[in-house]
């Protein structure tokens, strides 16, 4: 399965989200961390307490290798769930990537450490230990429902969601889409244009007549 998901890491968010048809993809404004990181894995799904991080040390105790950590709390914030001493844990226990939404801080040591991580802030707010939440419940990112086992792709254009029961049909799809542009990207190499390629000239002089 690693293979899938390196595959998939690589054909990038845009790929997959167009792929999946254009269904599943985070609303929101990120923080890469680690610049030039890309990765997907099977969600790992964590609700905090508002403001609150104790779950997030209960679930370094959970993750399994490859998995992407997902955080959320019930309303985003601009408070800290996660730092290098956690971002630590995580890559040590084999995560391939995190989701946070909410801040982290420490980024130069995060950045660092190049545990994948994407974040909707960087404030140095921490937060507290005291709520238990859950790990496994399906939260939402960005108005994206995420499922334990749903497959996390993000990149530095954002971050695709695509449901655990879909996988092999949204890589089959992405692979066609990606051989499409190859080719078509050739053509547009040599002085082809779009405009003709994709039919677009047609709908332009239609809407003048």
């Amino acid at each position: 399965m690693s293979d899938l998901y390196e595959e998939l890491a690589q054909l990038g968010s845009a790929t997959v989200y167009e792929a999946g048809g254009r269904g599943g993809y985070v609303d929101a404004d990120l923080v890469q961390v680690v610049p030039g990181s890309r990765a997907a894995g099977p969600a790992r799904t964590v609700l905090c307490g508002q403001d609150d991080n104790l779950m997030v040390h209960a679930v370094m105790a959970e993750v399994e290798p490859g998995e992407v950590l997902v955080l959320a709390m019930p309303e985003p914030r601009a408070v800290a769930l996660v730092g290098d001493l956690l971002a630590t844990q995580a890559r040590a226990h084999g995560a391939a990537a995190m989701l946070i939404d909410a801040s982290v801080r420490d980024v130069e040591e995060l950045a660092e450490l190049g545990l994948p991580i994407w974040a909707r802030w960087v404030r140095v707010r921490g937060a507290a230990k005291d709520v238990p939440g859950s790990i496994g419940e399906p939260v939402t990112v960005g108005g994206a429902v995420i499922r334990s086992g749903d497959v996390v792709v993000l990149d530095a254009d954002g971050v695709a969601i695509i449901e655990s029961e879909r996988v092999e049909e949204v890589l089959a799809a992405a692979r066609e889409r990606a051989e499409r542009e190859r080719v078509k990207r050739a053509k547009l190499e040599a002085g082809a244009l779009s405009y003709e390629l994709d039919g677009l000239r047609e709908r332009v002089q239609g809407a003048r007549t």
